[in-house]
C-alpha cells in the first residue's frame, strides 16, 4: 500500500504545481495587461520588438506556408482522385490554410523562433543580474522587457499569418496549375468564391492569440528561470513546451467557438 500513496502523492503533488503556474501566469498576465495601458512606455523597445517578432520571421513563416500549401494541394488531389473529387482541391487547401494551417503553423514557428529567444534572453538577464539593475535605475523590468515583446506579439502575429494564409495558398495554387493541371483562372476563381469574411477574421484573431501567448509565455519562464546555465535552458525548454501546448489549445477553443455547428 506504501507504493500506492506514494503515487497518488506524486499526482497531486504534481496537479497542484500545475495549478499554482496557471494561477501565476494568470496573474501575471493580467499585470501585463495593466501595464499596457499605463505609461511610462518604451517605444524604442517596442520598435526592436515589432522587427524581431514580424520582420525577422517572415522567412521562416513564408517557407513553411509555402511548402505546406504545396504539400496539402497534393494530398487533397490524391485524396479526391478516390472518389473522382479532384475539383475539391482549390477550395480545401483555401479553407485549411486559412482556418486551420495558416494560424497554427505560425504561431509554433512564432513560439520556437520568438519564446525561445525572449525566454534565453531574460533568463540570462536575470541570471546576471541586470534586472536588478533596472530596478535601481528606476525601471520597471515588466514596462520595459514584458510590455513591449508582448504588445509587438499582438500586433505583428496577426500580420504573419496572414501573409502565411497568402503564401499557403498560392503554394497549392502553384502545386496545382503546374503540376496537377488546373486552369489558373478557375482555380483562384474558386479560392476567392469559398473564403468567407468569417474565416479571415477567425485566421487573425487566432494570430493575436497565439502571438499573446508565445511572447507572454516566453517573458514569464524568462523572468522566473533558476540560477546558471541550466536554469536559462530549463526556462527557454519549457516556455516553448509550453507554448506550443496552449497555442494547440487555443486553437481547439477558438475553433470551437467560431465554427461551433
Amino acid at each position: 500500500m506504501r507504493w500506492v500513496a506514494a503515487f497518488l502523492a506524486a499526482i497531486g503533488r504534481t496537479v497542484l504545481q500545475t495549478l499554482a503556474m496557471i494561477g501565476r501566469l494568470t496573474l501575471y498576465a493580467l499585470d501585463t495587461i495593466s501595464h499596457m495601458v499605463r505609461p511610462p512606455f518604451y517605444l524604442k523597445e517596442l520598435l526592436q520588438s515589432l522587427m524581431n517578432v514580424g520582420y525577422f520571421s517572415l522567412p521562416v513563416v513564408g517557407l513553411t506556408a509555402i511548402f505546406t500549401g504545396g504539400a496539402l494541394a497534393l494530398q487533397i488531389y490524391a485524396g479526391g482522385a478516390r472518389f473522382n473529387a479532384e475539383a475539391v482541391v482549390p477550395q480545401i487547401v483555401a479553407i485549411g490554410m486559412v482556418r486551420e494551417l495558416g494560424p497554427v503553423l505560425v504561431g509554433l514557428m512564432v513560439a520556437a523562433r520568438v519564446t525561445s529567444s525572449i525566454a534565453a534572453e531574460i533568463a540570462t538577464m536575470k541570471v546576471t543580474e541586470q534586472i536588478d539593475a533596472l530596478v535601481t535605475l528606476s525601471t520597471h523590468p515588466m514596462k520595459y522587457l514584458t510590455v513591449p515583446r508582448v504588445l509587438a506579439g499582438l500586433l505583428m502575429v496577426p500580420l504573419l499569418v496572414g501573409i502565411g494564409d497568402i503564401i499557403g495558398v498560392m503554394g497549392g495554387y502553384m502545386v496545382a496549375t503546374r503540376t496537377l493541371g488546373f486552369n489558373p483562372g478557375t482555380y483562384l476563381k474558386n479560392t476567392v468564391d469559398f473564403i468567407e469574411t468569417l474565416d479571415v477574421v477567425s485566421s487573425l484573431v487566432k494570430g493575436a492569440a497565439f502571438g499573446f501567448i508565445a511572447t507572454l509565455l516566453g517573458c514569464y519562464f524568462g523572468m522566473h528561470t533558476g540560477r546558471g546555465a541550466q536554469g536559462v535552458g530549463r526556462a527557454t525548454k519549457s516556455a516553448v513546451e509550453a507554448a506550443a501546448i496552449l497555442i494547440l489549445a487555443t486553437n481547439f477553443v477558438l475553433t470551437s467557438l467560431f465554427f461551433s455547428i
